[in-house]
């Protein structure tokens, strides 16, 4: 046991020769005492090193490490995954437009944003978690009207390396720059108009994607998909192998501490098969056609942002813009009209343009305003044998687009916007609409 005996010498050495008995026998007094603490606060120190001795001693042996990957947790209610729901919708005032077709465009069948008065949009349920220290799973449903419908539902791997990431399930491909965005995050009430000409809203696939950022300063991107190719502009054609495949790269980076930058091109090719839309005969009347054949689209994106010292809260600025090239040719089936009841078969080709450019600005805390323009091209359209029948136009579809919007929090936000809408031709339609979309729970952060 350490006894601290060298004080005494210590002290002793310290005292002058002449010192009295009585000042001696003080210090002597002293170091006595001093020992006797220090004796007891050591006894207590190996009493408390025994105790927890004999205790590990006695506990059971640690269980041996189990295989994550294959065996289920022990504790069923362990599962704490991300769940949120969207709630979104508000009211559009609107023109009275039985068919909302863009001009010089084969549609999808369907007619986005054309609800008139106060309206539901759909809501989403989303819940997202790690499966294990090697997937992440993702699920995203949206409901509207009694209607479900499976928007995203996908794997995604955690662990790879070398920068990979696989992605399996339904997913929005990771082609231009909006696409991937639900309606929720974006910065306007209504999609754009290119966004509506080639996908409706936004490509989505069931297939799998092969994502690469490299090891590099500048951030480098490199993906590609293969899928079933079922959505528009391809369609389901109940076949083995892949429908769609799709290839893009984005690059970016910072200036400085207060501005970023991304951009990026992208290829999507799918077939479609007896791709059902409508167009107008030279004599006005609703044509039913069905496409059979290839389509081919080419996309560019930039993004820049800015915010002061990446300080957002205050001041942001956000300029975005994609430009689009779609390439598609086959045959055309023109069913009723001037076709006849009999139907006429024709070869189609046509090569189309377009985009848009949006700027959102911050200019002052929770506030935003933005204004976005879009222009088409139908550029050429070659109908065949059935030039005579079905009419080419040379209308250019445009859309302006100007928006305010006020957002309390994080997770609420209200919107004010006007169109100025051109995209039916013989159309000047002055739009209005108020949105709120409201987010109730655990949600992700959204993509650069």
């Amino acid at each position: 046991m350490l006894r601290p005996a060298f004080l005494v010498a210590a002290l002793a050495a310290a005292c002058p020769a002449h010192a009295d008995d009585a000042d001696l026998a003080a210090l002597r007094a002293e170091v006595k005492a001093m020992k006797a603490d220090y004796e007891t606060r050591i006894q207590a120190l190996e009493t408390r090193l025994a105790t927890a001795e004999a205790a590990a001693k006695a506990a059971p042996p640690a269980p041996a490490p189990q295989d994550t990957a294959s065996s289920a947790p022990s504790n069923p209610g362990a599962f704490n995954p991300e769940i949120s729901v969207i709630l979104q919708g508000g009211y559009a005032h609107l023109k009275d437009i039985p068919e909302r077709r863009i001009t010089g465009f084969l549609p999808n069948g369907k007619a986005p944003g054309s609800t008139r008065g106060f309206s539901v949009d759909d809501s989403e349920l989303v819940l997202a978690s790690n499966v294990d220290p090697y997937f992440r799973g993702y699920f995203n449903a949206t409901l509207n009207d009694g209607k479900v419908g499976v928007e995203e539902a996908w794997f995604q791997t955690l662990a790879l390396g070398q920068g990979l990431t696989l992605k399996g399930g339904r997913f929005r491909s990771g082609i231009g720059y909006q696409n991937e965005q639900h309606p929720h995050a974006w910065d306007f009430a209504t999609n754009n108009l290119m966004y509506e000409a080639l996908f409706g809203e936004g490509y989505g696939n069931d297939g799998l994607q092969l994502r690469w950022v490299a090891p590099t300063d500048l951030f480098t991107e490199l993906g590609a998909e293969i899928g079933r190719g079922a959505n528009f502009p391809g369609t389901d054609r109940n076949t083995n192998g892949v429908g769609s495949y799709a290839l893009y790269g984005h690059i970016g980076g910072d200036v400085g501490d207060s501005h970023s930058w991304r951009g990026g091109i992208s290829y999507l090719s799918t077939r479609a098969e007896a791709r059902s839309s409508t167009l107008a005969d030279f004599a006005g009347t609703d044509v039913n056609t069905a496409f059979t054949g290839d389509s081919k689209t080419w996309l560019a994106d930039f993004v820049w942002k800015w915010a002061p010292l990446g300080n957002t809260t205050v001041h942001n600025f956000k300029f975005a813009a994609e430009a689009f090239r779609r390439e598609e040719s086959g045959s055309l089936d023109c069913v009723n009209g001037m076709c006849g009841t009999t139907g006429s078969l024709g070869a189609y080709q046509s090569t189309q343009y377009g985009g848009y450019a949006q700027a959102v600005y911050q200019f002052m805390p929770l506030w935003r305003a933005g204004y976005r323009y879009d222009l088409l091209n139908p550029g050429s359209q070659d109908f065949g044998l059935n030039n005579t029948k079905l009419p080419q136009t040379g209308y250019r579809p445009t859309r302006h687009s100007l928006m305010v919007d006020y957002s309390p929090s994080e997770f609420s936000r209200w919107r004010l916007q006007y169109t100025k809408n051109r995209a039916i031709e013989g159309q000047d339609e002055n739009q209005w609409y108020v949105q709120y979309i409201f987010s109730l729970g655990t949600h992700g952060a959204h993509s650069f």
